[in-house]
């Protein structure tokens, strides 16, 4: 599995909430199976009892977001240490699923997690995927999206370091809020200069008067 597969675990639990629009779709066990993408040997372990236990990790790895985004790169480092130390995991080579075209095994490492329950097994793919992108990238390659109210995570892995939003529609968004807002600040210095000439003219008719 690549790199950002793992790391992508993080971003849809964080994302499964909007804090700023009161919105949580973390609600059931379905919800957490969801989560698991095509790992349905993994999601089925999930129980009821799963979804406060996601909802607390799902905290913590906003934080870590939250603690990049703001730009404290060591308390973001500290924060997902503390989640690796709490869910660990197992590299191991694998390739029993992906062959090449003579049947030959396509090797590649895999993370082994040895949950109690379905939580443990997904924090700690998270976590680890989360971490392999913080130390290849760097601390800064994890936002949040700047289109308000949305405040989604999402990972920058862009040449220049440039994403600023979560997706295409919250830069629309942000855009086209920014380019409204120009606009009114075009037609309130117009307006302005407007009344300061009119102002300046009857000065002067006064004054020949």
């Amino acid at each position: 599995m690549e790199l950002a597969y793992y790391s992508d675990y993080a971003v849809r639990l964080v994302n499964s909430e909007e804090p700023t629009r009161g919105k949580d779709s973390l609600t059931s066990v379905e919800a957490v199976r969801e989560l698991f993408g095509a790992n349905q040997s993994a999601a089925r372990r999930a129980t009821d009892a799963d979804v406060t236990r996601f909802r607390s990790v799902r905290a913590r790895l906003r934080a870590v977001f939250e603690a990049a985004d703001e730009g404290d790169e060591t308390r973001a480092v500290d924060l997902l240490n503390a989640l690796l130390l709490e869910f660990p995991v197992s590299p191991q080579i694998s390739g029993h699923d992906h062959r090449d075209d003579d049947g030959r095994p396509l090797w590649h490492m895999h993370l082994a997690d040895h949950p109690s329950n379905a939580t443990a097994g997904y924090a700690a793919i998270a976590a680890m995927g989360l971490a392999f992108h913080l130390t290849e990238y760097g601390v800064d390659r994890l936002g949040l999206c700047e289109a308000a109210p949305c405040r989604n995570a999402y990972l920058d892995t862009s040449t220049n370091r440039s994403r600023r939003y979560c997706s295409d529609r919250c830069a629309t968004r942000a855009n086209v809020a920014a380019y409204r807002a120009r606009k009114r600040l075009e037609a309130d210095r117009s307006a302005n200069r407007g009344r300061a000439a009119d102002s300046t003219q009857r000065a002067t008719a006064s004054g020949e008067r």
